[in-house]
């Protein structure tokens, strides 16, 4: 009983070494490589080829095909890469984890004598370990630092893998584990065995290793070997699933494409071995594997499934597409774009109507985050959270595409109402992308309020309460009088302004008053003064599009006539407006 609990032990030890020293090994490999891994995998994925092949590449290169998948999610859920091109790099990257394997397999290597000694396993990582730990003290350059941790993480991998050969080999004289792998040899239960596993590990290459290790010991055929294989395959996309829980469809799409490219291998290769297997009979299920085969096996079974589905790669992503269907927010967002055809440019008119149907989307966006971002105070969830980041992208997307397109109306003959509506345009869609962005810092701040139990005091509360009144006015003020481009709503704007500014200044005075009295303490302060930033900068941004509207919509119309149209801003009923705000937003005494 001593020798199984020590056998335990020195298993448990062997597989966190192992673990330890992969992520250590490929941490190294990230680093020397830099950053301009994430730049190859973007600029150069342009065909389905390509994408296999900067797949293999990278991931044998940092050694986590979870790793490459997960940027790979990063960049579609950002728009910077599309689905079709993110599936043949994922499938790159299912081929490059096999990697590993080879690399286990110098841990199989047995000396001689003399210099032949010298390959051994137990030299060679000792070799491989003084060299790293000598880089890794004495050298004051970085990137040696880097090959030292490389050295290192190999070097605690290949003795981690020593402890598991040596905690299993007793099993070869076990007749409950030789009955237990007998079942295994059951495709269903194999494959369920070996996805279980990898789920728990989290990692497809250390399980690939550990039954490289129980292969050491000589009890693994071929049959039991083959569906545990498949079923790793399949584990392995737990990682890149959970990755892609707070992304948009595409990116959840992404991550999709990963569990189905390897389950439709399994299934592919499943039928057919073992449909051949029920009329040929094959004599070499009963083979015993080591390091070598178990390394070979997996790669076969890797490369045969991408060599199979990589002409599918269009058929996989409509697939995933009817999965995951677009949202009424995507859908409509991808309905806009579609509108922004360089086509309709020759007929501005068109074009401009368009810009207008796409801007108005553009403003609901940024209004909706905003007030989510509001109920958030106090209201926080992780959901609503990146819901709002989601669509924080959505109206960066909107500033972006509509600015290239309405310079591009520029450059077209239009009559002076056209050249109104475009100036207005153009003034319009980098502010209402700054309060989206301005709604996203509040979400943080909600986040920062929540994960640190932030609780204001009474008069804090009512003071931001008020605050919130009057922001929520004057962007709804705002957004509609851009939208129904109605003047006397934009009139209202600038006076409501003036007294956001000046709550802000008061609001600032009586929150140093309440931290002088000990009422409110400075980790409240931070917060409270970030709010009030984001707050006055969403109504600047709400006086700049009161702004522009008025100017394109008057009559003397004079797109640099700043001045000009502040000043009748102040004259058109003016101080009417900012008492009737004054009275109704004023603060406690």
């Amino acid at each position: 009983m001593k020798l199984g609990i020590s056998n335990v032990i020195t298993l448990l030890s062997g597989v966190a070494l192992f673990l330890f020293g992969m992520s250590l090994m490929g941490d190294g490999l990230k680093k020397v490589a830099g950053n301009k891994l994430e730049l190859v995998l973007y600029k150069l994925s342009g065909s389905p080829l390509k994408g296999v092949l900067l797949g293999t590449g990278v991931t044998a290169i940092i050694q986590s095909s979870s790793a490459t998948s997960v940027m790979v999610v990063g960049f579609v859920n950002s728009g910077m890469m599309k689905v079709k091109q993110a599936i043949g790099i994922i499938m790159g990257a299912i081929l490059g984890t096999s990697v590993t394997g080879w690399i286990i397999c110098l841990s199989s290597l047995e000396g001689g004598s003399g210099w032949v000694s010298l390959l051994s396993t137990s030299t060679l990582t000792g070799i491989v370990a003084v060299i790293g730990i000598i880089l890794r003290t004495f050298s004051k350059k970085q990137l040696k630092n880097h090959v030292g941790d490389i050295l290192m993480g190999f070097a605690v991998l290949m003795f981690g893998m020593s402890a598991m050969s040596s905690a299993v080999s007793p099993l070869r004289e076990s007749a409950f584990f030789l009955d237990l792998l007998t079942t295994f040899s059951n495709p269903i239960l194999g494959i369920l065995v070996g996805m279980l596993f990898t789920c728990v590990l989290q990692s497809a290459s250390a399980a690939v290793g550990i039954l490289q290790a129980l292969a050491a010991t000589g009890v693994i055929t071929f049959a039991v070997a083959y569906p545990l294989i498949m079923g790793i395959a399949i584990g392995a996309a737990m990682p890149v699933l959970l990755s892609s829980l707070g992304s948009n469809v595409n990116g959840k799409r992404t991550a999709f494409v990963y569990l189905l490219i390897d389950v439709l291998g399994a299934i592919i290769w499943s039928i057919l071995f073992y449909g051949a297997n029920a009329i040929v009979h094959f004599s070499f299920l009963n083979m015993s594997m080591n390091t070598v085969a178990i390394a070979a096996l997996n790669t076969i079974f890797r490369f045969a499934t991408v060599l199979v589905l990589t002409p599918f790669i269009g058929l996989i992503e409509k697939q995933v597409c009817s999965l995951f269907k677009d949202t009424e927010e995507s859908g409509r967002e991808q309905e806009d774009f579609a509108r922004l055809e360089a086509l309709f440019i020759e007929h501005p008119a068109v074009a401009i109507e368009h810009s207008r149907e796409a801007i108005n989307n553009m403003t609901l966006e940024a209004k909706a985050n905003l007030e989510d971002a509001f109920y958030l105070i106090g209201n926080y969830s992780e959901k609503a959270f990146q819901f709002i980041a989601q669509r924080e992208d959505v109206v960066d997307k909107y500033e972006d595409k509509l600015g290239n397109y309405l310079v591009k109306i520029t450059s077209k003959e239009l009559t002076p109402s056209q050249t109104k509506e475009v100036t207005k345009f153009l003034h319009t869609i980098g502010d209402v992308e700054r309060i989206s962005d301005h709604a996203m810092n509040i979400a943080e701040c909600a986040k920062e309020i929540h994960e640190k139990g932030i609780v204001f005091s009474a008069a804090a509360q009512e003071e931001l309460r008020i605050m919130f009144e009057a922001v929520n006015e004057i962007t709804h003020n705002t957004f509609n009088a851009f939208i129904n481009s109605d003047l006397e709503l934009a009139y209202r704007v600038e006076p409501l302004e003036d007294v956001v500014d000046n709550l802000c200044d008061e609001m600032k005075l009586h929150h140093v008053d309440r931290l002088q009295r000990g009422i409110c303490t400075l980790n409240q302060g931070f917060v409270f003064n970030d709010l009030l930033t984001n707050y006055e900068r969403i109504s600047d941004h709400c006086s700049n599009i009161a702004l522009g509207l008025i100017e394109t919509q008057s009559d003397d119309f004079d797109p640099h006539a700043y001045i000009t149209s502040l000043k009748e801003m102040r004259d058109h009923n003016f101080d009417l407006y900012y008492n009737e705000y004054s009275e109704r937003f004023a603060l406690p005494k």
